[in-house]
């Protein structure tokens, strides 16, 4: 029993983000993704802590795709000893080679910044988690594999990748181990696709499996089958809806393929004279080279065509410099900005979202998921007020959600897929998800996997992958690295955050500055008694 492998889960564990997986034998160990955790300041706080392993001591690194929730934490992986090979498709090294310099370069942006702050404050200087060069020195540790093809990653364990359908370079990962003369047949799905996606084509795998682990993002959504005219459909409502004189449509979206899709179906509308003529700005650097990687990659795309005439069409502007940026606040007549980043957490679209979120003639679409805690989904929610870089900004604007650009799967699209990976003989794991995904996703499946085979790992839990069904390893079982209701969940950041605007929203309402001041003696005692 010892012999055989074990399975440890470090990240997206009952959360969206983080994504981190290591399969572990006697005489290997090999990590899957090695993401960033997003959300939360709580959950954030996770990417300073040293890593629950010893990453001098893995053998090798598989990566499912580029987005930073997969791969964001290599670079810090690198700086604390990791020296051997980053195994992921031709595509995915080429989009880490721009988006890991620009997550170093924004930390280093945005600690200069807090540590400005911090001499004034008299609080202590913070370093960044990794910088823009040491993200160039981790490329140099990628090693491109094509789909479909057996490589080699450690003594005994071999992978091959198979598309996802989620990204550009997107794999889901097969993995087989060899322990004392057994073999165990794993398969990680990674991000998985929709079938409406515009420029992927449908994910792919094989059948048989001993165990699975799905991603569950959005196990309990169902999009019914959306078309392609009618995703363009709706997104044709929701640009002559915020054409509006001197207006401005705002969508924060994720730099890589979310761009892409959206500027390829809105050049559609303008070709086909379905909306007004108007300029569309992709404020991200990032996204630029990203578009420019796509459009090299554009061959092993459904519809790299239209991309590429999209990139090239005469009312399509890339903003590069800051002056650039600063200078779209001043733009007069409706336009369009895609900006980065697509939960709204860092930035030039918090900028852009300073600008008009006050506006009653501005929109801001969202178009991918929201992370619990983030700003995103906290204007999705319905916020009245926000803030933002310290500042309180009135929400004014119309604030539209239009979910069917997201690179996930629904619930039906998951359902189907685990059915296809039929037989499946020991375990289905589900990680990648909030509690409710999950528990939507866990009832699906067990419509057709045997009682007790599906199973919701909790961050860092360990299981001992034996040919009967996964063991909880309790003895392995570290303290939590955190407390398990702030996984997806917002924190007391985010409430302190809602209290404060409350607050001042209960002082602008009252009638005089007598009330007022009852208000804040109120609080002070409330304050006092606490403390006592």
């Amino acid at each position: 029993m010892g012999q055989k492998p074990k399975l440890h889960f470090f990240g997206a564990a009952q959360t969206v983000t983080g994504s981190c997986m290591m399969v572990e034998t006697d005489r290997a160990r090999v990590l899957v993704d090695c993401g960033m955790f997003q959300g939360s300041k709580t959950e954030r706080e996770l990417n300073y802590r040293a890593f629950p392993f010893t990453p001098s001591k893995l053998d090798a690194v598989v990566l499912t795709h580029a987005h930073i929730d997969h791969s964001g934490l290599l670079p810090k992986l690198m700086r604390a000893g990791f020296e051997g090979p980053i195994h992921a498709t031709t595509a995915t090294r080429d989009l880490c080679a721009v988006m890991l310099p620009d997550s170093g370069h924004i930390q280093e942006m945005e600690v200069q910044h807090l540590n400005r702050r911090n001499r004034r404050r008299g609080r202590h200087k913070v370093e960044p988690i990794y910088t823009a060069h040491d993200a160039m020195r981790t490329i140099t540790q990628f090693e491109a594999q094509p789909y479909e093809t057996w490589v080699g990653v450690a003594e005994g364990i071999r992978v091959r990748f198979w598309n996802a359908g989620h990204l550009l370079g997107s794999a889901s990962v097969e993995m087989e181990v060899i322990c004392d003369g057994s073999r165990t047949r794993l398969l990680f799905s990674g991000d998985l696709g929709p079938n409406h996606k515009l420029l992927q084509y449908d994910p792919e795998a094989p059948a048989g499996w001993d165990y699975v682990i799905c991603e569950s993002t959005y196990g309990d959504e169902d999009r019914f089958g959306v078309t392609e005219s009618q995703r363009r459909g709706m997104l044709r409502a929701i640009v002559k809806e915020a054409c509006k004189p001197d207006g401005a449509l705002i969508i924060p979206s994720f730099a890589v393929e979310r761009t892409q899709e959206l500027l390829a179906d809105l050049v559609w509308l303008m070709e086909n004279n379905k909306v007004p003529q108007a300029p569309i700005i992709i404020d991200s650097p990032l996204a630029t080279r990203a578009s420019a990687i796509f459009h090299d990659h554009a061959r092993e795309l459904e519809h790299g065509d239209i991309l590429r005439r999209a990139m090239n069409a005469h009312h399509v502007r890339f903003t590069e410099t800051v002056e650039q940026s600063k200078a779209l606040d001043h733009m007069h007549g409706f336009h369009i900005v895609i900006s980065a980043s697509g939960m709204c957490e860092a930035g030039r679209i918090r900028h852009r979202l300073k600008n008009w979120l006050w506006r009653d003639e501005g929109t801001v679409l969202l178009v991918g998921y929201q992370a619990s805690g983030t700003l995103g989904r906290i204007l999705e929610d319905g916020a009245n007020t926000v803030r933002i870089q310290g500042q309180e900004i009135a929400v004014r604007a119309h604030i539209q959600k239009l979910d069917l650009y997201s690179g996930h799967a629904d619930a039906p699209e998951l359902e189907a897929w685990v059915k296809d990976r039929l037989p499946i003989r020991s375990g289905l794991f589900l990680v990648h998800g909030e509690a409710q995904a999950i528990s939507g996703l866990k009832q699906r499946v067990e419509r057709f996997l045997p009682t007790g085979r599906v199973m919701v790992p909790s961050l860092d839990a360990v299981f001992r992958l034996t040919d009967e069904g996964p063991e909880l390893v309790l003895e392995d079982l570290p303290p939590p690295r955190i407390d398990p209701i702030y996984l997806g969940h917002g924190d007391w950041n985010n409430e302190f955050q809602e209290l404060l605007l409350d607050f001042q929203e209960t002082l602008h309402e009252a009638p005089d500055d007598k009330a007022r001041r009852v208000i804040l003696r109120r609080l002070r005692r409330a304050l006092d008694a606490d403390a006592t």
